[in-house]
């Protein structure tokens, strides 16, 4: 086989449809756009946002517009309550990357804000990126030292 052989499988291609050839053609005369009027001329037809001079959908419901925005420079932690931080022993050091395999955040790049939910019985040394007020008393209150972690708008950002 050579390369100007080659051809479409029968019945795989259509030939063009001829409009305007003559009534014998089938599609003389007026070429399938009916009998006058916008649609039948050159060029013609409307936008899909006209609606007839009707106020177009996209005007009514000016709350609608921009509902799936998110915004790019948003920073998002992924927050992890004091009271989950009972399962560490005694003066553990709890970082992103235990917390990963304890199975409480899924991934070791995330940042991670503690918040102050429960009571937290144990002495930790507590690595995150962000603390509450509430947290921070908490895990001190408890024995434990709280220490933030740098971060910068730009890394990953999870949802």
């Amino acid at each position: 086989m050579k390369l100007h052989e080659l051809q479409p499988a029968e019945g795989a291609t259509k030939s063009r449809k001829r409009v305007g050839r003559g009534t014998a053609a089938g599609q003389g005369k007026t070429a399938g756009k009916g009998t006058k009027g916008q649609r039948a001329r050159s060029g013609g037809g409307v936008s899909a946002y006209f609606e007839g001079g009707q106020l177009p959908l996209v005007r009514r419901l000016p709350f609608a517009r921009g509902v799936g925005f998110r915004d790019p420079w948003r920073v998002r932690f992924t927050s992890v309550n004091v009271e989950r931080l009972n399962g560490f022993e005694n003066g553990a050091i709890v970082t992103p990357d235990a917390l990963v395999a304890a199975g409480i955040i899924k991934r070791s790049d995330e940042l991670v804000a503690v918040l102050g939910r429960g009571e937290i019985e144990k002495p930790l040394v507590v690595h995150a990126h962000r603390f509450s007020g509430s947290a921070r008393e908490k895990i001190e209150a408890a024995g434990g030292t709280v220490e933030e972690l740098p971060w910068q708008r730009g890394g990953r950002q999870t949802r």
